[in-house]
């Protein structure tokens, strides 16, 4: 089956013509340590004003685009997905090339291709894996930047406990203790209600790495399922205690949010 095309008139006073829209989907990965998360900003300091500045420019006329969702300020992406519609007609390499260009080296385009105009980089997401990345001491100078430093708490960041502690998070949950969106879960804005299929804990020397897997999570949701696990390393909770606290439904202050600077989107999902 054909991919479908989107037809856009343009009028003038004294003539018309027509272009072929077609759909892109792009997958990039980015260092967040000097932007303000990647939705657009009023200071143009998201990762989406540097992309769609890029693209306006290449194709001479305003291109908005659209995340598979935002991630924090600070934050990191290796497989952020985003659309845009377009009348290119030169392939990937070339737009691949046009962009790297264009944008600052802390933003890298991975792949671009046509997909069908009903595609929505949001919307026709099925799940997504992030990562959170710990250092048990302090992080040398190029590892700084993305991973979140212990400092001296390392003698008792235990990650057994931590690993077993995480099984509370798995399956679906109302997760809304373990977020910052309490407010949008009290006006009914937000469903606090989201299913983790997977939780995966690797510690390498004094490099600890969690991958969260899920359909969905609410705001600052894994930086505090990440906060919970290391106060459980350092011996400050129990796995009985995120379990109470998860039915809670209730934020408290024994939940810290983990730095943004360790966290990573790492893929998007979508159906075959």
């Amino acid at each position: 089956m054909g991919i479908a095309k989107r037809t856009l008139v343009l009028r003038g006073k004294t003539s018309h013509f027509h272009r072929i829209m077609k759909r892109w989907k792009c997958t990039c990965s980015y260092d967040g340590t000097d932007f303000y998360g990647w939705q657009s900003q009023p200071t143009f300091r998201g990762v989406q004003d540097k992309i769609e500045a890029a693209l306006s420019k290449i194709l001479k006329r305003k291109i908005d685009i659209f995340g598979s969702g935002r991630t924090d300020s600070g934050a990191h992406a290796r497989g952020q997905v985003f659309h845009f519609d377009a009348d290119w007609s030169y392939g990937e390499k070339a737009m691949k090339m046009a962009l790297m260009t264009l944008l600052p080296d802390s933003i890298q385009i991975h792949s671009f291709f046509e997909v069908p105009v009903d595609f929505h980089a949001r919307f026709s997401a099925i799940g997504k894996r992030y990562v959170y990345q710990i250092f048990r001491g302090f992080a040398a100078p190029e590892d700084s930047r993305y991973y979140f430093s212990t400092g001296e708490r390392k003698t008792i960041l235990d990650f057994d406990l931590m690993q077993e502690a995480s099984s509370v998070f798995l399956g679906k949950h109302d997760f809304t203790a373990y977020s910052a969106a309490s407010e949008g879960v009290q006006k009914g804005r937000i469903n606090p209600v989201k299913t983790i299929q997977k939780i995966e804990m690797i510690q390498e020397h004094a490099k600890i790495r969690i991958y969260f897997e899920g359909s969905s999570f609410l705001y600052k949701m894994i930086r505090s399922l990440t906060g919970a696990l290391i106060r459980v390393g350092e011996e400050k909770l129990t796995r009985g205690d995120l379990e109470e606290i998860l039915e809670s439904k209730k934020r408290t202050e024994r939940v810290k949010t983990a730095p943004a600077k360790g966290l990573f989107l790492e893929e998007v999902y979508y159906k075959d």
